[in-house]
């Protein structure tokens, strides 16, 4: 049903926001006005200290997931991916957004192909100044990645274009039906604000609403 895969959608979004939130509670403050462009070059990525590399142990045999937090502002999944895979091959890589806006909401978690890339990238980029952000970096448990937690990975984002979908409904012929709830909402409102005046002490009697027109849509095949 359309409308429970809404609702465990939602849940999913809830649950990754919150583990975000459990990542990084703190507030993010700005630290300078650099701010990424783009079709800017993303850069290169800091040098990995031998002492980083000497407490990581490598682990061909598995994955290991990130969460990166406070993403400036234009840095993507394009971008994201290009300055990241310097560190090592990214298996996948979700940029959490707002359903409907498609906004970022600059966090993300990241699979590297090897734990050991994970565990590097989290060591050597947690509290980096990148852009103007400073960026918070955590390796997540296994307990913590599940297959929700990536749910439209590895995908190009494509903008949904609400107003113009929101143009062509407009434009769309009004069955009957669809009149009569209309109509029906409309001297609902009109009560209400009748009540409302004659509370102030003011009669108001509001002009008659025409009635239904003609359809001018075939409703459920019928004429």
């Amino acid at each position: 049903m359309e409308g429970e895969s809404d609702a465990e959608g939602q849940e999913d979004d809830e649950n990754i926001q919150a583990l975000a939130g459990n990542i990084d509670p703190e507030e993010e403050t700005a630290v300078n006005e650099e701010e990424f462009q783009p079709g800017q070059d993303v850069g290169k990525i800091p040098k990995v200290s031998k002492d980083v590399q000497k407490s990581v142990k490598a682990s061909k045999e598995e994955p290991g997931v990130v969460y990166i937090g406070r993403i400036p502002h234009g840095f993507y999944e394009y971008e994201m991916r290009q300055y990241l895979s310097q560190f090592g091959p990214i298996s996948r890589l979700r940029l959490s957004r707002n359903k409907k806006t498609g906004a970022s909401k600059h966090f993300a978690f990241v699979e590297f192909t090897e734990a050991s890339t994970a565990e590097i990238v989290s060591k050597t980029m947690d509290n980096y100044l990148l852009f103007g952000h400073i960026l918070k970096c955590k390796v997540l448990s296994k307990e913590q990645v599940h297959e929700d937690l990536f749910k439209g990975a590895n995908r190009r984002f494509k903008k949904v274009p609400w107003n113009k979908m929101a143009g062509i409904q407009l434009e769309k012929p009004r069955t009957e039906s669809a009149w009569e709830a209309k109509v029906a909402r409309e001297r609902n409102n009109r009560a209400k604000k009748a009540a409302k005046l004659k509370e102030l002490g003011y009669d108001f009697e509001a002009p008659e609403l025409k009635g239904v027109p003609a359809p001018a849509a075939v409703e459920n095949g019928n004429e």
